[in-house]
């Protein structure tokens, strides 16, 4: 999960003159150290050095938008997690490379963020591995299967998964799903694809993130996992990456046994098997699904958005609509095949019976497209080969009960245990201090409350995601006790702001403690 803590490094900095690599490298530990790091797949961005080594191809990536790879329009719908950055920002870091990535004094950096390897915290239910296997992928993809039997003798509810890469550098993505049979087995002849008769539950990309679903009131969720049933991984690894051995494992956590109020997730689909793409031609293909059920049964709330096509995709447009509304599910302007993922929707969408989910993907079949798998281009149809094309949009829901769309699904992520940082913060951040603020999330004021042991120089201050202050609520000297200070949502001039996360920071004699904070 994004790493809130850094993004309020640049509270800590005060820029004046040149700017140097301090003064940028907040930026590259909120927006881009989380998938370039030591366990990551991508070239390390930790450090001085690293990043001067990289500077030609970030100033590259940064000016073509190709990074961070971010692909759904925010102005369409939100996710949770989403890995953006501010133009002021990216305009920051491109000012610095342009004037030669000057270092200044690295030594008064903030501290490194520390990774590690696993992203979920804890030890896992049940942790299977794929014994090494070469990659045959010589010349073409290769998609290999296995089946990793689970050995369970009772149904269990999985709260969470994550996968790891046993080689990143090699594993272009993982599908993952459930035998319930137990009889499927691993083929790893290189042309093996998910069997549709199992269920999907989650995948791995570069940059992706772990499946979690929320684990605690409001909202308990997960998929069953029955007795003697069969993990299914379907890898892929690009051409040219024969001989290269992979180890990849997947590390699963269960709901305790005789958990009450899970709510169980599954999976609607929109797809079209008769695609049909001539060649030198852009070709706009559409699927739809309508919400059906018996009467009387409940609407369903859309959790996450998974859409899929291969590499003539350029564009995905996904929709729910009656002949009175119409519901923005996904858009995605530029489709690009090496970065999929489940989009986690910040609070679910309620979708009733009768409404249709429509879906449009648009396909460049021409030599324009540098993506295009063929030259000079060919007929291209339904398949599953990368060189072949698909359209399967999947969303994870469950199904709806009265106040679904009200839940605050990215405030009750980002502090679930699961997903507490890695990321050691201690050297900057003091946690000596008592507080807490309530209620959080909050719609018209929070209450700060905090504790001193000792008489002590006191500010409170709030900030934007992005390290801008926005309101100072308090700068005075305070006795031993116990206090109290509040904020309406509005800045210094008096403005409602808009909702989303912001930070408290509570200075005792200078020394930091944070907070985050949701403004419904």
């Amino acid at each position: 999960m994004k790493n809130f803590f850094f993004l309020l490094l640049f509270i800590t900095i005060k820029v004046s003159g040149q700017t140097v690599y301090k003064d940028v490298a907040p930026i590259f530990y909120s927006r881009c150290t989380s998938c370039h790091n030591q366990y990551s797949h991508g070239a390390s961005l930790l450090g001085y050095t690293q990043v001067l080594a990289n500077s030609s191809t970030i100033q590259a990536y940064l000016n073509s938008g190709y990074m961070p790879p971010w692909h759904p329009d925010t102005t369409y719908t939100r996710f949770v997690d989403e890995h953006t950055i501010t133009q002021t920002e990216k305009t920051a870091i491109l000012n610095w490379i342009a004037n030669g990535a000057p270092s200044g004094d690295t030594t008064m950096a903030p501290p490194q963020p520390v990774y590690n390897r696993y992203q979920l915290n804890g030890v896992p239910n049940l942790d299977l591995q794929i014994p090494t296997f070469v990659s045959n992928a010589s010349t073409a993809d290769s998609h290999v299967t296995f089946a990793l039997p689970t050995g369970l003798t009772q149904d269990q509810t999985i709260r969470a998964f994550e996968i790891v890469a046993g080689n990143p550098s090699i594993v272009h993505h993982v599908v993952v799903s459930i035998d319930t049979t137990g009889t499927h087995t691993s083929n790893t002849g290189g042309s093996c694809f998910p069997n549709q008769s199992e269920i999907l539950i989650g995948g791995y990309a570069p940059g992706g993130v772990p499946i979690v679903f929320p684990g605690h009131v409001p909202l308990k969720m997960g998929v069953v996992l029955k007795a003697g049933s069969n993990i299914m991984l379907n890898i892929h690894y690009p051409a040219g990456t024969a001989g290269q051995s992979d180890s990849t494992k997947i590390r699963i956590y269960f709901y305790p046994t005789g958990t009450t109020g899970i709510r169980n997730v599954k999976l609607f689909k929109v797809k079209s098997n008769s695609l049909n793409l001539p060649a030198d031609s852009i070709t706009t293909c559409t699927a739809q699904c309508t919400v059906t059920g018996p009467s009387g049964s409940p609407p369903l709330s859309f959790f996450s958005s998974f859409p899929h096509s291969h590499h003539l995709c350029k564009r995905i447009l996904s929709y729910a609509s009656t002949s009175s509304d119409t519901i923005p599910l996904i858009r995605i302007n530029n489709w690009d095949f090496d970065f999929q993922q489940y989009y986690t929707y910040k609070k679910m969408v309620k979708i009733t019976l009768g409404h249709i989910v429509h879906s449009k993907h648009v396909y460049d079949n021409t030599s324009q497209n540098t993506d295009n798998p063929n030259s000079p281009p060919i007929n291209v149809y339904f398949g599953q080969s990368s060189s072949d094309e698909m359209l399967i949009d999947q969303f994870q829901y469950i199904s709806y009960k009265a106040g679904d769309e009200f839940i605050n699904v990215d405030s009750l992520l980002n502090t679930d245990s699961l997903l507490a940082t890695s990321i050691k913060t201690t050297k900057l951040f003091s946690s000596d201090l008592n507080y807490t603020a309530f209620p959080n999330p909050f719609e018209q004021n929070i209450t700060i409350k905090y504790t001193l042991d000792t008489p002590a120089k006191i500010t409170v201050d709030i900030y934007n995601i992005n390290g801008i202050l926005v309101r100072s609520l308090l700068n005075e000297y305070e006795g031993v006790g116990t206090y109290e200070t509040s904020w309406n949502g509005k800045n210094k001039e008096g403005q409602k702001l808009s909702s989303g996360n912001y930070f408290y920071i509570i200075r005792v004699d200078g020394k930091p403690c944070l907070g985050k904070i949701t403004l419904q």
